[in-house]
Order: C-alpha cells, then sequence, then structure tokens
C-alpha cells in the first residue's frame, strides 16, 4: 500500500463489500495511509444484495432459509439494520467519505423497493460527512426515479457516466464508477482519447464548484487512473 499511498490520493475499498474487516483492522489501514489520504468503500453486501448472490458465499455469514429473505434490497429489516451498523462501525475507523451502496442487478424499480429505500435510510444512522452515495444496475431505474428518490433522501447518484447519465447533481459530491466498456468491460483499456473525453464532458464542467470522484472498476484501474490523472494535472 506504500506505493499507492505514493501515487494516488484516494482508494474506494471494495474488500468491504464482500467482508466486513474488524474495526481494529480498518484503524490500521486509516493509521498507515497518509493523513489527507481518502477512503471510500463499499457498502456490506448484506445490505443490498440478497443472499441469493453468488458473492453471498465470501460474506462469512451462516443464515438458515427462512431468514433469506430479510437481508439485502436495503429492506427496512432488524438484520440489515444490523448489517448498517456494522458497516458504519468500519466507515469511522478509516474516517471514509463516501459510502457506495452498490445495489444487485436484481434489485428492479418497484414501488416496493422505492418504498424499502426510504424506509431504510430515513431510519439509520448517518453521520455527519459520510456521504451515500446508490448505484443502480438493473436498467429499470429511469433517471427521474432515481433524482427524485436521491434528491428526497439527500444521497448521491452514482454512474458509470460512459453508460448512464447523472441523475442530479444538487450534491456538492460527485462520484462516478467507471465499469469498462464493450463485451468483455472488465478487462477493458481505456484509450487516452476516451480519458480526455471523460475529463471534458463529465469532469471539468463541475470541478470548481463540487468534489468529483473518478474511479476505475476494472482490471487496467490502476493503469487508467494514472493516465486520468495525467489529464487532469495538465
Amino acid at each position: 500500500m506504500k506505493r499507492y499511498f505514493e501515487v494516488f490520493d484516494l482508494i474506494e475499498l471494495q474488500s468491504t463489500f464482500y467482508k466486513l474487516p474488524s474495526v481494529e483492522t480498518a484503524k490500521k489501514w486509516r493509521d498507515e495511509a497518509p493523513p489527507n489520504f481518502i477512503y471510500t468503500m463499499k457498502a456490506w453486501q448484506a445490505l443490498t444484495h440478497p443472499p441469493s448472490s453468488p458473492t453471498w458465499r465470501k460474506s462469512g455469514l451462516k443464515i438458515s432459509s427462512e431468514d433469506y429473505g430479510k437481508y439485502g434490497h436495503l429492506k427496512p429489516t432488524r438484520e440489515n439494520f444490523q448489517a448498517w451498523e456494522r458497516t458504519l462501525e468500519v466507515a469511522r475507523a478509516l474516517m471514509c467519505s463516501v459510502l457506495v451502496l452498490q445495489m444487485s442487478p436484481s434489485f428492479i424499480k418497484s414501488n416496493e423497493n422505492i418504498s424499502n429505500v426510504v424506509s431504510f435510510l430515513n431510519n439509520v444512522e448517518r453521520p455527519q460527512g459520510l456521504v451515500i452515495g446508490i448505484e443502480f444496475r438493473h436498467n429499470s431505474w429511469d433517471v427521474e426515479t432515481i433524482r427524485k428518490l436521491c434528491e428526497k433522501l439527500e444521497i448521491i447518484h452514482i454512474v458509470d457516466p460512459f453508460k448512464q447519465s447523472l441523475a442530479t447533481t444538487l450534491s456538492q459530491v460527485i462520484y462516478y464508477r467507471l465499469h469498462g466498456l464493450g463485451r468483455r468491460a472488465y478487462v477493458y483499456d481505456y484509450s487516452m482519447e476516451e480519458l480526455r473525453h471523460l475529463y471534458e464532458r463529465w469532469v471539468k464542467p463541475y470541478e470548481k464548484d463540487k468534489i468529483v470522484y473518478v474511479l476505475f472498476n476494472n482490471t487496467n484501474m490502476a493503469n487508467d487512473a494514472l493516465d486520468f490523472k495525467k489529464i487532469v494535472v495538465t
């Protein structure tokens, strides 16, 4: 991590999605980083993904079949509220700036799911200074529905700008997660032309008045991030 701290200003922790580290480990990560280094993190999958998700095998949770419906999809259940508290413990230890709620691909737009999101986020602790962002992955979620939901709950809409329009820019924070392009998106390598377009179209218009996060979620993420930094500083 020392080399990473030397070349980057922030990191989005994805391991926190699969299985939460201990608070002691999170504090150690914070202490190892420079004082101004920024941590963001993906929320624990127990909040966002049902136990039927293949990623749950890494969760460290063993639950009975009758409890399957009590986890994930931001349902306002005791189990999800407890998962939120455990997630916040780690976020506090890291002094996390943004908590990413990446929803399951099975989380479709429905009145029930919208109601659950509203009820859940209106009834959990939200520490001052921690920005909550939500990323929808099912194409049933239209921009207008997302805009109303985010503005009502005072959360941010997280998007890959190459694939989806940003629903709202009212917040002081904009957060992009880039997942690659084409059929084999995860192994995609962005060209300098594409990265320049990213900056000119989706970053530059906001950078004077807002904090804009750009995170890469592909196998070439480190190199793409370094190339993008070259564009930003020139």
